[in-house]
């Protein structure tokens, strides 16, 4: 198991025994388990994401591509995109959703927001200037 699958099982671990909630460096930050198929391999993933609930659509929420400021994106993100569908753990419920990327001023305003309430965000958006925009994904419950 690689370093990051290793640590990925420990928040999942958590997440599931604690109700939704985990510690450490996402002590307090709303995670999401989103389970997404690997596009080429077809194995089923699982991986923990912060998310931000949308204020006016309650089945809505949106995860953020920043792989912390990587270069590049998220395998996870295409897998999310060509599937356009996955399914979410938020608490102690889990439910479908569709997935759709979100641009423009739309994803600015979300990605602000989101770098409002988490600083890392800012620093990850500071990290991939003229290299790549950290996209911004609405999952919608179906």
């Amino acid at each position: 198991m690689t370093e990051v699958a290793d640590w990925n099982a420990k928040v999942v671990e958590e997440f599931r025994a604690h109700g939704g909630r985990v510690g450490g460096p996402f002590e307090g930050a709303p995670i999401t388990l989103v389970h997404h198929r690997g596009r080429k391999s077809g194995r089923a993933h699982v991986s923990p994401m912060m998310y931000m609930a949308d204020d006016d659509d309650p089945d809505t929420i949106y995860v953020f591509a920043s792989k912390a400021g990587a270069p590049s994106h998220p395998d996870w993100y295409y897998n999310l995109t060509a599937a356009g569908v996955a399914d979410v753990e938020v608490g102690t419920e889990s439910y479908p959703v569709s997935v759709a990327e979100v641009t423009g001023g739309e994803r600015d305003r979300i990605y602000a927001e989101q770098a409002r309430r988490y600083p890392g965000f800012a620093e990850y958006e500071v990290k991939t200037a003229g290299i790549r925009t950290i996209p911004v994904l609405a999952l919608r419950r179906r």
